[in-house]
């Protein structure tokens, strides 16, 4: 089992929502330490600063983790100064919540860049350092979005898609290598961060509070869980595309959840700042 208790616990996206919250549940349940990662320069000074007035250990770095040489500048950075993760939550995204016709060539860009290549990057930094110790728990973030297709959400979802593929299949690599390595895929449905801003909840699918959904995802780490789909209801989404047709899974998921309406009045969160200089605090 997977302890937090006198571990490092690295989180990218950490200043902000699910991630901020990852971080303060991790301290207070007795992680050693915690170390973000943000690309917004304000809300990391300003959250490392809260913490650290708490009495917490916290190290945070400004990177952009859809950047190669930032990711492994930053990565060199955290080795040197505190060696290897013992726990990673690739927790950093983006959505952009449009109709595919309207995408910029930017914001696909951007999006595949931060959600799947930088998920990528940033576990690739660091696994060799990882698998020389011996042990490490990767938690990554994808999405119910990952398991069902919905308007204004296409590049989005492909890019959940992407990562439940590629976290499932570095799960099973890392189980052959014998050690104690443990990887836990996260598939929630909508959570209240602001992230998804204007979205209308799903028959029987409640937004979810994001307090309750890190407790879950906490238990999920510290019990080694393969597997977390959240609310329950989401489990049942591979059962239903694997045995109804198409046009009746449409016409019950679309029309009868109203799944694929829930984004139609989507607003999100208003624009990000510009990429800040990146330093280490």
């Amino acid at each position: 089992m997977t302890k937090i208790a006198n571990s490092t616990v690295l989180i990218t996206g950490g200043a902000s929502g699910i991630g901020k919250l990852t971080a303060q549940r991790c301290l207070q349940l007795g992680a050693t330490r915690v170390i973000l990662w943000d690309i917004n320069q304000g809300n990391l000074d300003h959250f490392t600063k809260e913490l650290r007035a708490q009495g917490y250990k916290v190290s945070g770095y400004v990177v952009d983790v859809a950047d190669a040489a930032d990711v492994q500048q930053a990565a060199e950075q955290v080795l040197q100064e505190t060696g290897p993760p013992d726990i990673l939550v690739n927790n950093a995204g983006i959505v952009v919540g449009k109709l595919f016709a309207e995408h910029s060539f930017y914001e696909i860009e951007r999006t595949l860049n931060i959600n799947v290549s930088g998920v990528m990057m940033v576990t690739r930094a660091f696994l060799p350092a990882i698998l020389t110790r011996g042990s490490g728990h990767i938690v990554n973030i994808a999405s119910a979005a990952g398991l069902i297709p919905n308007p204004r959400m296409s590049v989005y979802a492909a890019s959940k898609w992407a990562v439940l593929g590629w976290s499932e299949s570095l799960r099973l690599e890392l189980e052959q290598t014998g050690k104690n390595m443990h990887v836990t895929t996260i598939t929630p449905s909508y959570i209240d961060t602001g992230m998804f801003a204007g979205v209308k909840a799903p028959v029987l699918t409640p937004i979810m509070q994001p307090e309750h959904f890190v407790e879950a995802m906490l238990d999920a780490i510290g019990k080694n869980k393969i597997i977390l789909r959240k609310p329950t209801i989401v489990h049942l989404l591979p059962l239903f595309r694997g045995l109804l047709p198409a046009r009746v899974f449409d016409f019950i998921v679309g029309r009868g959840f109203k799944v694929y309406t829930s984004m139609q009045n989507f607003t999100g969160r208003a624009p990000a700042e510009a990429v800040p200089e990146k330093r280490h605090h």
